[in-house]
């Protein structure tokens, strides 16, 4: 099979979607060629039969209006000039998370005899997901609390965890008490929930130390600034650390360094850092209700319940070792047997054919 994947960003080091090189690895392995249109390229390291193809944002300083819509419109050209030049290069099309391609590039395809699938894992949706609904053959989420889920098109996929990679490395010591959270620092990740929590803790005298790993986007920095303020005393105190954005290639060794990750996504998604946590045998705990089916009642708590999280997490750290232990090799287990790359790059390509 030869296959176009249209996709945000292609950089190893990127802190959100640096996971995607190894979907693209996997990919390289099943079909005879693989052409990648992105909106910015990175640094990557692919094999011989992946094309990248940038749509320029990386090359891009453009600062107002008129600017920005020029910009735009560049990069529209470069997407139209990419799909068609590169015609006999791709049988099928998988845009992954941005529906706009879908719409942009649906009549072109369609002239061309391509089928469209798309990747749509949110838990809303916009008129653009809705026209990429229509014109795509079938669409795919993780979850059954997602936006697309009830689409008689859409197949609920693994999530594609590298399994070999998100393993627990028995050379790292997990820090007692430590509880980490990993992933950008913006209003629809709830951190501020987490730091009310930690407040309950520690007005208990809880022992603890919260690693916070992550960024905010230009458009979230009054969030960030908010959510730092909120933390101040703890971490003055040394009880929580803002450590920054870290690359997606070194986050197991973070997931090992700490024994609970704590995730306040809400329901719809499935976000991907839960499972690469138990994959490394990390304690998670979340509010996303798509694993209640996964987990036991300990390692859940009520949606934007800051007692219900403190409480949970004083629970978690009270276990026995032995039982920490037991309940991160079940989780690996869990994210072996359901989420690995590889079952989810073969049930796509089931799907393709």
């Amino acid at each position: 099979m030869k296959l176009l994947i249209v996709t945000q960003k292609v950089d190893i080091n990127d802190d959100v979607l640096g996971f995607f090189h190894r979907w693209i690895e996997e990919f390289a392995k099943h079909c005879e060629k693989i052409t990648i249109i992105c909106l910015e390229e990175g640094k990557y390291d692919l094999p011989e039969n992946v094309k990248v193809l940038s749509l320029g944002k990386e090359k891009s300083l453009a600062t107002g209006y008129w600017l920005l819509a020029a910009k735009k419109n560049k990069y529209a050209f470069n997407f139209f000039r990419h799909i068609w030049r590169e015609r006999e290069n791709y049988d099928n099309v998988f845009v992954h998370m941005n529906p706009e391609y879908v719409f942009l590039g649906w009549k072109t395809w369609f002239l061309l005899r391509k089928k469209i699938f798309l990747w749509y894992n949110h838990p809303k949706g916009n008129i653009w997901a809705r026209i990429a609904f229509l014109y795509s053959k079938k669409v795919f989420c993780t979850s059954n609390f997602a936006f697309a889920s009830k689409l008689k098109k859409t197949k609920i996929m693994p999530a594609g965890i590298d399994t070999e990679k998100f393993k627990r490395k028995e050379s790292i010591t997990k820090t007692k008490n430590s509880i980490l959270s990993l992933g950008r620092i913006s209003p629809v990740k709830n951190i501020n929930i987490l730091m009310e929590a930690l407040k309950i803790l520690d007005q208990k005298n809880v022992d603890f130390i919260a690693n916070i790993f992550g960024d905010s986007p230009e458009r979230d920095k009054d969030y960030y600034d908010k959510t730092k303020e909120e933390a101040r005393i703890l971490e003055e105190k040394g009880k929580i650390i803002f450590r920054g954005a870290i690359s997606n290639s070194k986050t197991p060794e973070i997931y090992n360094q700490n024994e609970i990750f704590v995730n306040l996504t809400l329901s719809g998604s499935f976000d991907k850092t839960i499972l690469e946590a138990m994959a490394c045998e990390t304690l998670v705990l979340v509010s996303n209700r798509s694993f209640e089916q996964a987990l036991p009642k300990q390692f859940l708590f009520e949606e934007k319940n800051a007692e219900d999280l403190a409480e949970k997490i004083e629970n978690i750290l009270n276990l026995t070792q032995e039982e920490k232990i037991n309940y991160g090799r079940d989780f690996r287990k869990y994210a072996v047997e359901n989420h690995n790359l590889g079952k989810l790059v073969k049930g796509l390509l089931y799907e393709f054919e």
